[in-house]
């Protein structure tokens, strides 16, 4: 698996699986209906570095960003997205564009990354667990579930 920075030529792969996570409200606290435009705005922002990992024959079968949190003072704090293409899952895709991203973010100068909102049955709870990341807070049931109704949104944090 190759992953490398993501150009504007990737979007029209990324968007497949980013419209099929974001619809199906189980993971991301963005609106399901987001359009193509509105979600290339998002993900493929000019302020954020993007990424894509690339299988073995060059198709794109996930994607990441990573970008401040916040800014002046505290824009050494990093965010990040990820998003891998459901059909692949298991692969250990999500593992390495975490690892990969978490490098950028350290060689960036960043001191930390923060998730905002994790939603707490998310099972990559537990992969953010393994690369270190604790959650420090959880607002309850702020996110409202398809399958589960309403659940927690967690904060997550790891030092870099």
């Amino acid at each position: 698996m190759q992953i490398r920075e993501a150009t504007d030529d990737d979007w029209p792969h990324i968007w497949p699986f980013w419209h099929r996570i974001v619809a199906a409200a189980e993971t991301y606290a963005w609106d399901p209906d987001t359009s193509e435009t509105a979600a290339r705005a998002l993900w493929m922002n000019p302020a954020k570095r993007v990424y894509v990992a690339e299988d073995a024959t060059g198709a794109v079968v996930g994607s990441a960003y990573l970008t401040s949190n916040y800014g002046g003072p505290a824009a050494h704090i990093a965010n990040a997205g990820f998003m891998v293409d459901p059909e692949q899952g298991g692969r250990g895709i999500g593992r390495a564009l975490a690892e990969h991203v978490l490098a950028e973010a350290k060689a960036r100068g960043y001191r930390g990354m923060v998730f905002n909102a994790v939603v707490e049955t998310n099972p990559a709870v537990g992969l953010w667990k393994s690369l270190g990341f604790t959650v420090l807070a959880t607002v309850p049931e702020a996110y409202d579930h398809p399958r589960h109704g309403l659940v927690g949104l967690h904060v997550m944090h790891r030092a870099l």
